[in-house]
C-alpha cells in the first residue's frame, strides 16, 4: 500500500556484548562450516541481560531521539521469537511500564522474523485510522541462548544473535518518511518450521535444542525443494514489486537495499542474485558483525545507516523481511533530514 503522512521520528539498537566467531569456532561452540559459509565475523551476544530488558533499554533511547513523552505514544507493539525472560507473561507490558509508563494498548507480535515489519504495518494502520493519533512505540528483541537455541546450529545457514531495536512511528513528522509498505503470507508453507513433528503439551518436548533443519527435511522430503524454493521466491518477489510499485520506484533507483542478517551463502542465493542486489548496496559489512535478531534486522539496519551518516537525506531505503509462517514484507523509507543523533 502507498502511504502518506506517516514518519519515523527516532530508532534505536540494544547490543549487549560480541562472541567472536573465530573464537566460537576454537571453543567447538561454531562448526568450522558454518564459519565458512555465512561469513559472519561476530555475532551479539548477551551474558545476562533478557530480551525484555534490552527492548526496554531500547525503547527508552528512541523515545528520547524521537522526543516522544508518554502521552504522545499511542500504542505499543512488541515483536519476537523466543523466550523473552518469563514464563507467561506480556513482555510488552514490561516494555511500556519501564520505558512509558502510560495507560495505551501494549501488545506482542509473535511473527518470526517478519515481526518487524508486521508491526510497523499494524502501527500504520492503527495511527491512520483514527483523528487524534499521535506516535507508536516498535520494538523487537531476543536472546538466543541454550538450553533451548544453539545459536550456531539450530538454523546453520543463519547465526543467532542477541539484542533488541525500538522505531517510534508517527503521523507528527520525523527525520524519515514511509512511503510504502506490503506484506503477503503462504501457510502452504508452515510446515518448513514445523516438520512431521505431533504437537505437544509443553515446550521442547521434541529436542532440545530447536533444530529447524530437521523440520526443513521432513517438509522437503514431502513436496521437493524446487516447489519449497519457488514458492518462497514468489512471495518475496511479490511483496517486493509492489512496495516499489506503491512507492513508484524500481529497485535499482534505491540507494540502500536492507536485507535479513542471513549468512552469505544464504542472502546471495534467496537476494543477491535473483534480485540483482550488489552487497555494496546493503549493510552487509555492519550485520556480518552483528547476526540475525530476530524480528529485528531491518530496523537495526536502518538505525544502523542513519546513526553512522551512511544514509543521507534524499536517499530510499528498501526494507526486506520474511518469516517463517510463512510471510513476507517490504518497505520503502525516504530519508528526508540528517537526525540529531547521527555521527556522520
Amino acid at each position: 500500500m502507498r502511504v502518506e503522512d506517516i514518519y519515523i521520528r527516532g530508532t534505536s539498537v540494544r547490543l549487549p556484548d560480541t562472541v567472536s566467531i573465530a573464537d566460537a569456532v576454537a571453543s567447538g561452540a561454531c562448526p568450522p562450516r558454518v564459519a565458512a559459509t555465512t561469513g559472519l565475523l561476530s555475532v551479539a551476544h548477551s551474558p545476562d541481560e533478557s530480551a525484555a530488558e534490552m527492548a526496554a533499554t531500547a525503547a527508552r533511547t528512541a523515545l528520547s531521539r524521537a522526543d516522544s513523552a508518554p502521552e504522545d505514544v499511542d500504542l505499543v507493539l512488541h515483536a519476537n521469537t523466543y523466550h523473552q525472560g518469563q514464563d507467561l507473561w506480556p513482555a510488552a507490558s514490561y516494555i511500556q511500564r519501564e520505558a512509558l509508563g502510560n495507560t495505551c494498548s501494549a501488545l506482542e507480535i509473535r511473527q518470526m522474523s517478519n515481526g518487524g515489519l508486521a508491526a510497523l504495518d499494524l502501527a500504520t494502520a492503527y495511527l491512520t485510522a483514527g483523528d487524534g493519533r499521535c506516535d507508536a512505540l516498535l520494538t523487537t528483541a531476543d536472546r538466543f541462548c541454550e538450553p533451548g537455541i544453539d545459536r550456531w546450529n539450530t538454523d546453520p545457514g543463519t547465526p543467532y544473535a542477541d539484542g533488541a531495536t525500538a522505531l517510534v512511528l508517527s503521523r507528527r513528522g520525523g527525520f524519515a518518511r514511509l512511503r510504502s509498505l506490503a506484506l503477503l503470507a503462504d501457510p502452504e508453507l508452515e510446515p518448513l518450521h514445523r516438520g512431521d513433528e505431533p504437537f505437544t503439551r509443553a515446550p521442547f518436548s521434541h529436542r532440545i535444542p530447536v533444530d529447524f533443519e530437521e523440520a526443513k527435511r521432513a517438509f522437503v522430503g514431502r513436496v521437493g525443494m524446487s516447489y519449497a524454493i519457488t514458492r518462497a521466491h514468489a512471495g518475496q518477489s511479490t511483496v517486493i514489486k509492489q512496495a516499489l510499485a506503491d512507492a513508484g520506484m524500481e529497485l535499482d533507483d534505491a540507494e540502500w537495499v536492507v536485507l535479513p542478517h542471513f549468512g552469505l551463502r544464504r542472502l546471495t542465493s534467496i537476494y543477491h542474485r535473483p534480485f540483482g542486489i550488489d552487497p555494496a548496496r546493503t549493510t552487509w559489512e555492519w550485520s556480518r558483525t552483528v547476526g540475525h535478531l530476530g524480528a529485528g534486522d531491518q530496523f537495526a539496519s536502518l538505525d544502523h545507516l542513519v546513526s553512522t551518516g551512511r544514509a543521507r537525506p534524499g536517499d530510499r531505503c528498501v526494507l526486506i523481511s520474511v518469516g517463517a509462517g510463512y510471510s513476507w514484507g517490504c518497505a520503502v523509507v525516504e530519508i528526508t533530514e540528517q537526525p540529531h543523533w547521527a555521527t556522520g
